[in-house]
């Protein structure tokens, strides 16, 4: 290997090195926030000096730029003079927009100082982030298929509403009879439910009340993860025979009537055949 490229090899590597040097002399580490869509949090991003130099005229800015977040307050802030080996602290408070889409962001930073023995103004560029989390609303609703008759069969089900703007995730639905007995098993699952959508658990019931209750927890994982769950007792209405008959939610049967009608007139028709075979023996 030549002089040149010794030279060349070499000057690389000190380059490399102080790019090191540089890169790691300052660290800034942040908190982790999470907020909710129209709220606001504080962010705290602690300055630690590891240059071989006290650090001056420091300047700390966030730049909120093409994101959904506003600055309450300054976005830029001054910081005391940082001795080697030390650090200090600059604390921002940012709000959330109301239509924000829940999820994970990163927040770019700039740390401006100047090198108190050279007057070298230095720049640390990095980003933190920070979770903006969805609050859970569930809404639900008791749907009944068919007519829901005392004494008589049919499907119950717990429709859940999601109006929150996260989706729930591995929900399921387990309910405790209340006025109706069990022809199914008592625990469904259902899944993932998106924001803005509905999903539901349906049961096969004999209704053994007029006054029945659904009563059934609902168990899932929120947008953040973690378990959950909710107990509802919602009441129904179900009808006896004579309350749907007056209602015209169903109609009497007359298979009965229509039957004893045949077989009356089959009882006439024996008797009269019966009676004409008789005359007709004897006129013969």
């Amino acid at each position: 290997m030549n002089k040149k490229n010794t030279t060349i090899i070499f000057a690389m590597i000190l380059v490399l090195i102080a790019g090191l040097k540089l890169a790691s002399a300052v660290t800034v580490d942040a908190n982790y926030l999470t907020i909710y869509p129209g709220e606001q949090g504080k962010i705290t991003l602690r300055i630690n000096n590891n240059e071989d130099f006290n650090m001056k005229s420091i300047t700390a800015s966030i730049a909120l730029d093409n994101l959904p977040f506003t600055s309450v307050g300054s976005s830029e802030q001054d910081v005391d003079d940082i001795d080697k080996d030390d650090y200090d602290s600059a604390s921002f408070t940012i709000k959330a927009s109301e239509g924000i889409t829940p999820g994970d962001y990163q927040i770019p930073y700039i740390i401006t100082y100047t090198n108190s023995k050279t007057d070298v103004v230095l720049k640390k560029i990095g980003s933190f982030g920070i979770r903006v989390s969805a609050q859970t609303q569930l809404d639900y609703v008791v749907q009944v298929t068919g007519n829901a008759i005392e004494g008589q069969q049919g499907k119950v089900s717990l429709e859940i509403i999601n109006r929150g703007l996260g989706g729930i995730k591995s929900s399921s639905v387990q309910i405790y009879p209340q006025g109706f007995d069990l022809l199914s098993p008592d625990k469904v699952f259902i899944g993932t439910i998106n924001a803005d959508d509905t999903d539901s658990a349906t049961f096969d019931v004999l209704y053994s009340s007029t006054t029945p209750i659904l009563k059934a927890k609902i168990s899932y994982k929120d947008f953040d993860n973690n378990d959950q769950s909710e107990t509802v007792s919602l009441p129904f209405k179900v009808y006896t025979k004579e309350e749907a008959l007056k209602l015209g939610l169903i109609s009497n049967s007359n298979a009965g009537l229509y039957l004893g009608i045949i077989i009356v007139l089959l009882i006439i028709w024996f008797f009269w055949r019966r009676s004409r075979k008789k005359k007709k023996n004897k006129g013969g």
